[in-house]
């Protein structure tokens, strides 16, 4: 077979539209697919290029012109000899002087599907906005009557005498409490899942803001009878720019996860400069505890929405599982991600970074922080290695070795706080010093085990008669 033979074969047989053409807009030859798609037959050779492809040819001193970007693929419509049309995708080839080709295909299907995206895709958006509007008036149609019942409990409060009534007034104030961070969560919640939440960055000092989170949850993690503490790199500057109330918002939410699940040992909060990159700074912080930690087969699910690590963590813990996953997201929106460490029994790190900026005043022309000098990058795997020892060595096996005098001295002080809450009628934070001490008792003796689940039953239904002869039952037991 002749190359020519060979190259008409070729061209015939092609499952793609073949048009060949003159500068005049004269068709010269179109393959069997043209005629077949064109229904043209024969008379397509009485036609013009721009009878075939109306929107993408002009005729002009009897030269065709071309609007369409040569080898470029592009979308176009192809007209039928009935000036029915169906859409194509195709490339237009300039073969000599005179002549050019096109090459295209029905891309009917291809529009088809995607006007069926787009649809689908709007679809979802207006959906998505309905919910979004949903969220946002049920919220707020329910913050006013939970600050209302709040705002008429404190002022109950201020003119109640009887110890009863002004514990129910507390409980009442505290769950309203709640009851306004959950809507919080599930707002934040909402708007980021609709791609609808800002940052908002503005100046403010870094260490005031830090003094603010300490300050906010110092006295109930000091009153459960942990160590809290919070240490700032002097690397870091007296201002920076970035979104205090998200950071703070990060930041209450792994140290209020910490608090939940740690009856032993302490929290500690750690911050550093870790990079700086002209006028922006990476901070990296850490947050570990010496709680219950989690197994590494559940680790996974803690940033997923809605999501505890099993069953009993909401029953007994309380929460949403919205917190970490909103603190993802934020720690993400502002440039960095979050990572945690854990081992059951263990404790927990959670480590996230961000970027902040670093405000002109602070910097020298060349952007080296002006005050505090330059400082080389840190290591952030050194640091969390580092706090990761500082938290087993907090939670030494020796504390929870029942027998042994860091095991029994420990004991003795929440026993004491223990029955101070009772004589107090604090019967929230007894019951949970009671929690304290049976972990405490992990491999005691069985009627040790026995006195202390006497003393936790009575502490649940609060019942001072009961409690105060289990208490001296206990410590009997140990002081035997």
């Amino acid at each position: 077979m002749k190359r020519e033979e060979l190259f008409q074969f070729s061209m015939d047989n092609l499952i793609e539209i073949v048009v060949f053409f003159e500068l005049s807009g004269t068709i010269t030859y179109a393959n069997k697919m043209a005629m077949e798609r064109l229904e043209y037959e024969g008379d397509i050779y009485k036609c013009n290029i721009w009878d075939i492809f109306p929107g993408s040819f002009e005729i002009e001193g009897g030269v065709c012109h071309i609007k369409e970007e040569l080898e470029v693929m592009q979308s176009m419509m192809a007209y039928r000899k009935n000036q029915t049309c169906f859409p194509v995708r195709s490339k237009i080839f300039r073969m000599d002087e005179t002549t050019y080709m096109c090459i295209a295909y029905d891309a009917t299907n291809e529009v088809l599907m995607e006007r069926k995206t787009g649809q689908a895709l709007q679809e979802a958006e207006d959906a998505m906005k309905v919910k979004t509007e949903f969220v946002a008036n049920v919220t707020h149609e329910l913050r006013t009557p939970v600050n209302g019942i709040s705002g008429s409990a404190r002022e109950l409060l201020s003119m109640e005498t009887d110890p009863a009534k002004i514990k129910l007034l507390q409980m009442v104030e505290r769950g309203c409490k709640d009851m306004n961070s959950l809507i919080n969560n599930i707002l934040d919640f909402s708007k980021l899942e609709a791609g609808k939440f800002v940052l908002e960055p503005r100046s403010f000092e870094f260490r005031n803001m830090m003094d603010y989170v300490k300050n906010n949850h110092n006295n109930r993690i000091l009153e459960k009878g942990l160590n809290f503490s919070i240490s700032i790199s002097p690397q870091i500057p007296k201002d920076i720019i970035g979104d205090e109330l998200r950071i703070v918002q990060i930041l209450n939410n792994l140290i209020s996860n910490a608090y939940k699940f740690t009856s032993v040992g302490g929290i500690d909060v750690q911050v550093v400069k870790t990079a700086q990159r002209e006028n922006m700074m990476e901070l990296f912080f850490i947050v570990s505890d010496t709680g219950i930690g989690i197994a590494k087969a559940n680790i996974g699910k803690l940033f997923q929405s809605f999501t505890q690590v099993d069953a009993s963590i909401s029953r007994r813990y309380g929460g949403t599982g919205l917190g970490l996953n909103i603190t993802k997201q934020l720690v993400e929106l502002m440039g960095g991600e979050i990572h945690v460490q854990s081992e059951e029994g263990k404790g927990t790190v959670f480590s996230f970074d961000i970027w902040v900026e670093i405000p002109k005043e602070n910097l020298e022309a060349g952007g080296v922080l002006l005050e505090y000098g330059e400082e080389e990058d840190t290591d952030k795997s050194e640091l969390l290695q580092k706090l990761q020892n500082l938290s087993e060595s907090k939670t030494d096996d020796k504390i929870w070795i029942f027998g042994e005098q860091e095991n029994l001295d420990e004991l003795d002080k929440k026993l004491s706080k223990l029955i101070l809450c009772v004589e107090m009628d604090n019967w929230e934070k007894a019951e949970m010093f009671s929690e304290t001490v049976r972990q405490l008792l992990e491999g005691a003796p069985r009627e040790i085990k026995s006195a202390m689940l006497k003393l936790k039953m009575a502490v649940q239904k609060e019942n001072y008669e009961k409690v105060v002869p289990a208490y001296e039952a206990l410590k009997g037991l140990l002081e035997a």
